[in-house]
């Protein structure tokens, strides 16, 4: 990611929400959470937009996932191998909250172990995504479209791996 936030580079850091605000419903800060702990996506499984350029790497560490926040840290690397790292705690509570400058992110539980987030972007951009957390804990997937100015969705699919 770069300093000014590039709409390719949203939905990575969305993912990382999404998969921390799932839990709120259920999970305390005691790391109980099928959310918490360390994930590296994976490329293989994951289906980009297209267009879309890959990161070479992409790990999310959530470190508190409860009903009053979620306290997450995402780090990427371009195709350059450059690393970006952003850290954000944001409340759980289904309404819209800034992450960055201009972008505004909005959480709401779905179930145990699904959320839904919701991401908007200074120009009429948005990402919405729902991350469910498989059974077994260790992966977890998170499904989305994203459009621009109210356009027509494009799909995609991110999967991590717990580390």
């Amino acid at each position: 990611m770069t300093d000014r936030h590039d709409w390719r580079d949203w939905r990575f850091g969305f993912a990382m929400c999404a998969m921390l605000c799932l839990a709120t419903s259920v999970a305390r800060a005691d790391g109980n959470s099928p959310f918490v702990g360390h994930w590296r996506w994976d490329p293989a499984l994951s289906k980009l937009p297209p267009g879309e350029p890959a990161p070479t790497d992409m790990a999310l560490d959530f470190e508190r996932v409860d009903a009053v926040h979620v306290r997450w840290t995402v780090t990427v690397k371009d195709a350059q191998g450059r690393p970006s790292l952003e850290s954000h705690d944001t409340p759980g509570n289904g309404e819209f909250y800034p992450i960055s400058e201009d972008t505004t992110a909005s959480f709401r539980m779905l179930g145990p172990d699904r959320l839904q987030a919701t991401f908007k972007g200074p120009q009429g951009e948005t990402d919405s995504m729902t991350c469910t957390v498989a059974p077994d804990r260790r992966k977890m997937t998170c499904e989305g479209a994203k459009s621009v100015g109210g356009g027509k969705p494009i799909s995609y699919v991110d999967v991590y791996d717990r580390e």
